[in-house]
């Protein structure tokens, strides 16, 4: 039986793991403020879907999942990196115009695959979600509680998603001001924040080895 505690317990969970700035957020600012609301939306709603997945490995006990996820998280911190950097760096070497409204079809999937690529390769955030859900107590399901389990995994995915929903439309509002100038200023502090943020991975592996 669907349970709200649990769902609004996820809501505040996703909320709280999604509103932090990391490579996703700069990405879906760049693309709201670049093509708008839905696109940016969109970069969002592929980090619900690895959200979710790993909400779901949490809530669930899938432990031999998190486990995989533990033990080759150096190879996919290294492959989170690259694309990092990767995509950095394409946004940076953009020149961007306003009068591309929405980036196309193939831009809006571009966005979603980005978002997903990049917060499925980051195995904090499964950790990240063991951590908060064995941290809950007596707010966590019971084990075999499956209906209590989906809920808070389904709170989780809406919370995410209002933070995304909340975030491309207060940027896209500013579109109206931008020039192809400011547009192109915005690539450039987009891009290099996300090449940082991808060196900020290989110097944490590189402590973490030392």
């Amino acid at each position: 039986m669907f349970d709200p505690f649990f769902f609004l317990i996820g809501g505040a969970i996703g909320v709280a793991t999604s509103a932090p700035v990391g490579p996703v957020n700069i990405a879906a600012i760049q693309r709201a403020l670049r093509y708008g609301f839905l696109p940016g939306v969109l970069a969002g709603l592929g980090a619900v879907l690895a959200d979710g997945l790993y909400a779901s490995f949490a809530a669930f006990g899938i432990t031999s999942v998190s486990d995989f996820v533990a033990r080759h998280s150096a190879l996919i911190q290294t492959a989170g990196g690259l694309l990092v950097i990767l995509f950095g760096v394409r946004v940076l070497v953009a020149r961007p115009h306003m009068e591309a409204e929405n980036g196309g079809a193939s831009g809006l999937l571009s966005g979603l695959a980005t978002g997903f690529a990049i917060t499925v390769t980051n195995p904090g955030v499964v950790l990240g979600f063991l951590a908060i859900f064995g941290s809950l107590g007596k707010w966590t399901p019971d084990p075999g509680d499956y209906a209590a389990a989906a809920a808070m995994v389904m709170g989780v995915i809406a919370g995410a998603l209002l933070w995304w929903v909340f975030l491309a439309a207060t940027v896209s509002r500013l579109r109206a001001r931008l020039t192809d100038e400011w547009l192109a200023w915005i690539n450039r502090i987009s891009g290099g924040l996300l090449i940082l943020f991808g060196l900020g991975l290989f110097v944490h592996l590189f402590l973490e080895a030392a």
